[in-house]
């Protein structure tokens, strides 16, 4: 049984880290972390993302295959009053790790796709660039099937500047 003091300071861990990002970041990149610094094992860390998760002190929005983790304002509060409670270390080693990936960090963000089936029988691919909230592209196409659709959303990870610098080079 994990001691709920543990599972307090995993929520703060997780709150400090929402608290400091100034973007929504990913569920398997606050996971990496605290599992690479064997804070805690995979399914204690689950019980905390769903324990933030049921108080509002986060929101979790799921895009395709990825959950962006958000803190709210219930959270900030709650982060306030017992950030204190985080040791100078522990916070000194997330102020790092946000400190050497947060360009990488932000750029797995900020660059969405999805799809889903229309009521028409095709498939809607939704591709979004944003950098700083605002959508730089924000492109939605019909392709036939589900497969085209899924590979549309994997190249937009990989090819997302190539087609804006097209797009711009080819409309101005």
């Amino acid at each position: 049984m994990i001691q709920e003091d543990s599972l307090i300071q995993y929520k703060l861990i997780v709150l400090y880290m929402l608290g400091r990002a100034a973007f929504p970041i990913t569920k398997a990149q606050v996971a990496d972390f605290i599992l690479e610094q064997e804070y805690t094992d995979f399914l204690t860390l689950q019980q905390v993302f769903a324990e933030l998760d049921n108080s509002d002190m986060i929101t979790a929005r799921t895009v395709r295959n990825r959950t962006h983790l958000t803190i709210t304002k219930e959270g900030r509060e709650t982060l306030s009053f017992f950030e204190k409670r985080l040791s100078n270390v522990t916070r000194k080693k997330i102020d790092d790790f946000f400190r050497e990936n947060e360009l990488e960090m932000r750029n797995e963000v900020s660059i969405l796709s999805d799809y889903y089936k229309s009521t028409s029988g095709e498939y809607e691919v939704h591709l979004v660039a944003t950098e700083k909230k605002i959508n730089l592209v924000d492109i939605t196409m019909s392709v036939p099937d589900a497969e085209t659709a899924a590979s549309i959303c994997d190249n937009w990870q990989k090819k997302n500047q190539a087609v804006y610098k097209y797009l711009i080079e080819q409309l101005f």
